[in-house]
């Protein structure tokens, strides 16, 4: 029989876990010697290395449009905070940190998240749109991603976007984050914006990039385990000669595993395993 951890026999003890874990998660960051971000600079700089943008509006969710509403309040919170930040030479960029005071003036509503395993709502749901777009967007530079969590479920279909399966960061203050570092000697600026259906991000850089990045996904394949489907798919970088067009060299970033917690269209071919 599997042991219950002590805040599933003490559930009032939830509150006081979290702080704890919140507190050694950013005293941690104060002690591993990283230089993280912190600079916002009021010009961009002006070479754009990739820009994408993506509905902010899921209509497919199953839940009141109220918490997508929620949602859009949640990122021009947390955009706020990192909009024309600075990633210099030898930083690293962390989503929790540099959105860590983001709802002080103003508190983050409630949004659809996972707590658990569990789809359900909570103050600052929905900030996973905005951590996608970044690590979609990262994926087309040199920066090393440092940190990056795929989301364990897709409780409903994703809205439309012009990235591939399985790009995305998942995020759980005090557990998860998105980190990317500059090992470059390049100075690069992220910029998002916002219309009134849309979020766009947008990397940019103090000079041009000798090469370009696509970033594309091997075969996608559904599995059927213990009643649950299961989707995985490689997500590929390939990196391209700026000034050839000749391709240098392609490699497997990681293959995404998650589970899909709605109907997948007819005909999708599901293995049972």
């Amino acid at each position: 029989m599997k042991r219950k951890r002590i805040t599933e026999l003490f559930p009032w003890l939830i509150p006081l876990r979290v702080r704890q874990r919140k507190l050694f998660f950013y005293l941690g960051m104060k002690l591993d010697r990283n230089h993280y971000t912190a600079v916002l600079s009021k010009d961009l700089l002006p070479i754009e290395v990739f820009s994408s943008s993506c509905p902010m509006y899921n209509r497919n969710t199953g839940f009141d449009m109220i918490y997508q509403e929620n949602k859009v309040h949640n990122l021009k919170l947390a955009a706020a905070a990192i909009d024309h930040m600075l990633i210099r030479p030898g930083e690293t960029f962390s989503f929790s940190l540099s959105t860590r005071h983001a709802d002080r003036r103003e508190p983050y509503r409630e949004g659809l998240t996972v707590i658990g395993g569990e789809l359900t709502t909570a103050p600052g749901g929905g900030m996973c749109q905005l951590s996608n777009l970044l690590f979609w967007v990262f994926l087309h530079s040199p920066l090393t991603i440092v940190e990056r969590h795929g989301h364990g479920s897709k409780d409903f279909p994703e809205p439309p976007s012009d990235a591939p399966m399985g790009v995305d960061a998942t995020l759980a203050e005090g557990w998860k984050d998105l980190k990317v570092r500059n090992d470059t000697d390049c100075t690069f600026q992220i910029h998002i914006a916002f219309d009134r259906e849309n979020i766009s991000g947008t990397l940019c850089a103090d000079r041009p990039c000798p090469l370009a990045y696509s970033v594309s996904n091997g075969p996608v394949a559904y599995y059927r385990r213990q009643g649950a489907i299961w989707e995985e798919v490689d997500v590929i970088q390939t990196l391209i000669n700026r000034e050839s067009g000749q391709e240098q060299s392609t490699r497997t970033l990681y293959r995404n595993v998650c589970r899909i917690g709605y109907t997948l269209p007819e005909g999708t071919l599901i293995i049972e395993q």
